[in-house]
């Protein structure tokens, strides 16, 4: 288990200087709760599976789908590069700790609408970035994301979302708060277990509807996809990303 005061002490800034800015816009997170037993063998040796209980208090992992768009992504004392610094985003991830501390994500995969972006995201970070022919487009409260996987037609992710009454921002202890204020993410690098961080301010949230989904992310990495049941949208923050560390 990973005490309340793990996740709290994540929401401070680091110290030290991040090496990229970025904002991250239209957020859609997609959460289903499925057996924990049933993820353990898609996440490596080194991590344990961060659990929240359910509405029947079953101890249960969380899968989540967040498509998005980023922008304004530069390196810390450069310009922004033309063509890289605007493009959309779809995430498959779970959520994991570390014997009961540093409690982060772990993502399966993601796929980006920029192959510099993917190069440079799994050379320097180990993160599993996929190039995609990707769109995302809003008439009014409503927003279509549109992802598919550049040579293989199987990893697909088609979303139309209707955005809702605002809610309240996630309390420490809720479901809301576990599933999106994560600043930690762990990832495989050369074949060792490394950590990154970011920080921003807390995800203000809106109520979310699911009007459609088409998706084989889940399936395509192992993940047997359940009915998607807590649904959330936020406008967006503007995040500081800092350097892996193992």
């Amino acid at each position: 288990m990973v005490s309340l005061d793990e996740y709290l002490k994540l929401r401070e800034r680091p110290s030290g200087s991040p090496v990229m800015y970025q904002s991250w816009r239209d957020l859609s997170f997609l959460h289903f709760s499925i057996d924990p037993e049933l993820l353990r063998s898609t996440i490596p040796s080194g991590l344990d599976i961060d659990t929240f209980a359910d509405a029947e208090g079953r101890e249960r992992a969380w899968v989540g789908l967040v498509p998005f768009w980023m922008t304004h992504i530069r390196l810390r004392g450069l310009p922004a590069i033309p063509g890289v610094r605007t493009f959309p985003e779809t995430n498959l991830r779970t959520y994991v700790h570390i014997d009961g501390k540093q409690p982060g994500v772990w993502f399966y995969s993601l796929e980006a609408a920029n192959r510099l972006a993917c190069l440079t995201a799994r050379k320097f970070f180990g993160l599993p970035y996929h190039w995609s022919k990707m769109r995302v487009t809003q008439s009014g409260a409503r927003i279509d994301y549109k992802s598919a996987r550049k040579g293989d037609d199987q990893a697909i992710c088609d979303a139309s979302v209707q955005i809702m009454e605002p809610l309240d921002n996630p309390q420490p202890g809720t479901l809301e708060f576990f599933l999106i204020e994560r600043y930690l993410l762990h990832a495989l690098h050369r074949g060792n277990l490394v950590t990154g961080q970011v920080h921003h301010s807390p995800y203000p949230l809106r109520r979310l509807g699911l009007t459609s989904l088409t998706e084989s992310l889940t399936t395509s990495n192992g993940v047997a996809a359940q009915a998607w049941e807590h649904l959330v949208y936020s406008p967006g923050v503007d995040v500081e990303v800092f350097g892996i560390r193992n």
